[in-house]
């Protein structure tokens, strides 16, 4: 288990983090949500160590991170590095072994793991071979190899493709049903919204808003339409039922006012788009960061998927 009490950190008289409570608990995947800038690195390097808060406490499983503490806690920093002129296979097991694991032991792992992200046949080949995007997952094995019981991703799916980022999403949420306890944080709702059983939304250093995903997308239910359609439908955000509207493409996320139903809201939209779905759905995580702290342009990002 991880739990903050009320951390804060400051560079100069920028508050990076601002008074943040928190906990990630064994079998729950906790996702640290918000944009760039929103504290979210900073809290994890605090977790970690790297840097000391200046007020407020960290706990790894009760007690303060201790060297020895480290053996179980697997990491995967957001700036990546990794020796460049070793093999694959050499550079996890090297990292396996600082994490008490013998030779023996990694190579059945190692080669496990390889399979499954397809980089067995990259085994023997050297770090500065591999693509990018091959690099991140290399670097996400090793972060995992030892079989850690604690695990931080910093932004783990940057530079993936679309089919390494299903492996990686199927892989962490294998991981949080084995009892891990998992933090990771992400600039991106979608990710969030697929895998995290608790989300801690930050904005400018602060929380805005914590919880299971099913609490928090039940205290903001209400009158939220999902309309997908083609045509121009530029006309919606200006109908009078519509308190807020978040657009993607080719579909709007439509929270209306209190005082409006949706029935009024598909009256008004007939005949001036072709409606392809109209749905009364709860409120999205993008939706309801907007809403909190009345930014649209926040730095979050949604994918292309036309999935709410």
């Amino acid at each position: 288990m991880i739990e903050a009490q009320a951390i804060t950190k400051q560079f100069g008289d920028h508050p990076a983090v601002s008074d943040l409570s928190f906990r990630a608990e064994p079998g729950r995947i906790l996702g640290l949500l918000g944009p760039n800038g929103a504290g979210k690195t900073t809290t994890i390097r605090m977790i970690m160590n790297i840097l000391a808060p200046d007020s407020g406490a960290i706990s790894i499983n009760g007690h303060r991170l201790r060297e020895e503490d480290k053996a179980i806690i697997g990491y995967l920093p957001e700036e990546r590095g990794l020796y460049q002129k070793v093999s694959v296979v050499e550079m996890l097991t090297y990292l396996g072994e600082l994490k008490g694991k013998s030779r023996k032991d990694l190579q059945v792992s190692i080669d496990s793991w390889l399979e499954r992200f397809d980089l067995l046949e990259w085994k023997d080949k050297p770090i500065n071979e591999l693509s990018k995007g091959m690099s991140q997952k290399v670097q996400f094995i090793a972060s995992i190899n030892h079989d850690p019981s604690v695990i931080l991703f910093d932004e783990p799916f940057a530079g993936l493709d679309p089919v390494s980022a299903d492996v990686l999403t199927e892989t962490i949420m294998e991981l949080g049903n084995q009892g891990k306890t998992i933090l990771f944080s992400t600039h991106i709702t979608e990710h969030a919204e697929r895998i995290c059983s608790d989300i801690l939304l930050m904005h400018k250093g602060k929380k805005i808003e914590s919880g299971s995903l099913r609490e928090i997308k039940s205290k903001y239910a209400g009158n939220t339409v999902i309309l997908e359609f083609d045509g121009n439908g530029g006309f919606i955000e200006t109908l009078p039922m519509v308190e807020q509207i978040v657009s993607y493409p080719r579909r709007v996320e439509v929270r209306l006012k209190p005082s409006a139903g949706p029935d009024e809201l598909l009256k008004a939209v007939v005949g001036r788009i072709t409606i392809q779905r109209f749905e009364v759905s709860a409120p999205s995580l993008h939706s309801i960061f907007v809403e909190r702290t009345g930014v649209e342009r926040t730095g979050l990002e949604r994918t292309g998927s036309e999935s709410p």
